[in-house]
């Protein structure tokens, strides 16, 4: 399976957990003889849009446009990324905004129709770290902000199946090496 890694925690220095979990998928997913190709979205420049005139006809930037490149090839695509107040950081969600053009990740449709989902094909998997338990964020948030990323812009550009693996208490010890150790066998299967 040809899989596009997404990791967008928005800090470029490395060391972060995110960078480990992105790392043991990526290298799980090549030794069950999986294709990877990573974004690392902290590396990668471009200003936020402004306008819907932008995001519609604005010529996106050469970082964007191969990452574009990354996505029509992917089969799959896997995003990693930190929850930040209760979300995406801002850098994930400039990203996407880019990425996910008219054109590339939706096409126009016919008058009072819905847009073309030109991304259809493919599945996702959401890995989302987060200081606070897993669970609480299930029940108490009804993980809202990556229920939005999945229905909102993944699944409206037509990748579906979108799964989730949150990792709650990322500064315990024992819940990191759990993690590592599922994400590791998510990368082999390529799910």
């Amino acid at each position: 399976m040809r899989i596009a890694l997404i990791q967008g925690h928005p800090d470029p220095h490395s060391g972060h957990f995110c960078n480990a979990l992105a790392a043991t998928y990526a290298s799980a997913a090549q030794e069950g003889g999986h294709e990877v190709r990573t974004l690392e979205v902290s590396c990668m420049q471009f200003t936020l849009l402004r306008s819907a005139l932008d995001w519609q006809e604005g010529v996106p930037p050469a970082g964007i446009l191969a990452a574009q490149e990354t996505l029509a090839w992917a089969e799959h695509v896997v995003i990693v990324f930190p929850l930040w107040l209760g979300d995406m950081p801002a850098l994930l969600k400039g990203f996407f905004e880019h990425v996910l053009r008219p054109g590339f990740a939706i096409g126009q449709a016919a008058p009072g129709r819905l847009w073309k989902k030109l991304l259809r094909g493919r599945s996702a998997r959401l890995i989302v770290t987060m200081g606070m338990p897993a669970f609480f964020y299930r029940l108490y948030y009804r993980s809202h902000s990556v229920k939005s990323l999945k229905r909102n812009i993944l699944e409206f550009c037509g990748i579906s199946p979108v799964r989730t693996t949150l990792v709650g208490t990322v500064d315990s010890a024992a819940a990191r090496a759990l993690a590592l150790a599922k994400v590791q066998m998510l990368g082999r299967s390529a799910s």
